[in-house]
């Protein structure tokens, strides 16, 4: 048995604002190894993210050779690595022949980083989500529909012959962390079980009456202030009313079409559960490694045209 050191043939690098995550590939397309460390683009200057890119990939790089790096999220910012600029919708996912490279010191290093999108109008923006849905096109070639990613800022992308059509952003999971954490909603926030009837209850709320919003959150807190009896759960109730609230201004996106929701498993649950109840028709694509499979997307795109 040959106890030979297998060294990869290119890396993906998914770098966000707060961690660094890298997949070391083999040329078959097998991840050799994988690992994820606390250097996000939040703490780094520029000249800071080569060395800590070299301070994890040293110990699996050919001792000569060079390596080929495909980047998606963050490092791309203008406050990145290296400004990759947006691309311009309508545009498929973008791969590695339009990635900006990377001046590097270290030889072994031939890196590029993979551009966002921008949309014109309404203004647009996302870095990094471009990646995912390369990865859900990659598991579903001909999918025409509407991705969902439930997140801090929620993006509804509308996908037709493997393009990018349009898409909105929603603050939803930030205007929650907000409320819930900074202001007197706090007080009535707590982390008891979910209650799916209450959080399906308003979203159904907010969504035939978006108006009086503003007026149902105070309710969560007067609520707990008189005692109500059966008061219905406030974190489910504040997450419904939220959610229901961004379903009824992205109404055209889900309304009539198909949804693939990708996120981590609890909230992309609630929004399937919300969507479910308005009678669209919606199904979860695990979010496991969609990233990397975007990365492979990109990256086998341009092999594909090199031949």
């Amino acid at each position: 048995m040959s106890d030979k050191k297998l060294f990869p043939a290119w890396v993906a690098i998914d770098w966000g604002t707060s961690n660094l995550r890298f997949w070391a590939m083999s040329k078959q397309g097998d991840v050799i190894q994988q690992g994820s460390v606390p250097k996000g683009m939040a703490g780094l200057a520029p000249n800071e993210f080569e060395p800590t890119l070299m301070s994890v990939l040293e110990p699996i790089l050919h001792p000569s050779n060079p390596v080929h790096v495909l980047c998606c999220g963050m490092a791309g910012s203008r406050q990145g690595w290296h400004e990759a600029p947006y691309v311009t919708t309508p545009c498929p996912p973008p791969d590695q022949s339009i990635g900006v490279d990377v001046p590097t010191a270290n030889p072994r290093l031939h890196v590029k980083i993979l551009p966002g999108i921008k949309q014109l109008k309404p203004a647009d923006v996302m870095r990094g989500e471009e990646t995912q849905i390369a990865g859900v096109l990659l598991e579903r070639p001909d999918f025409d529909g509407v991705i969902c990613m439930p997140g801090t800022h929620t993006k509804w992308v509308h996908i037709s012959a493997g393009e990018i059509v349009s898409f909105q952003t929603f603050m939803t999971g930030e205007i929650f962390a907000l409320l819930s954490k900074n202001s007197i909603l706090q007080h009535s926030i707590s982390n008891s079980d979910w209650n799916r009837a209450d959080f399906t209850g308003a979203v159904n709320d907010a969504v035939s009456n978006p108006k009086t919003i503003a007026a149902q959150l105070f309710s969560l807190r007067a609520q707990g202030l008189v005692g109500q009896e059966n008061a219905p759960d406030a974190r489910s109730r504040l997450s419904g009313l939220l959610i229901g609230l961004e379903l009824a201004g992205a109404r055209p996106y889900w309304l009539g079409q198909n949804v693939i929701l990708v996120g981590e498993e609890g909230i992309a649950n609630a929004y399937l559960d919300a969507l479910t109840d308005l009678g669209a028709m919606a199904e979860i694509l695990p979010s496991k490694d969609i990233t990397l499979s975007g990365l492979k997307f990109a990256y086998q795109k341009q092999k594909e045209a090199a031949q």
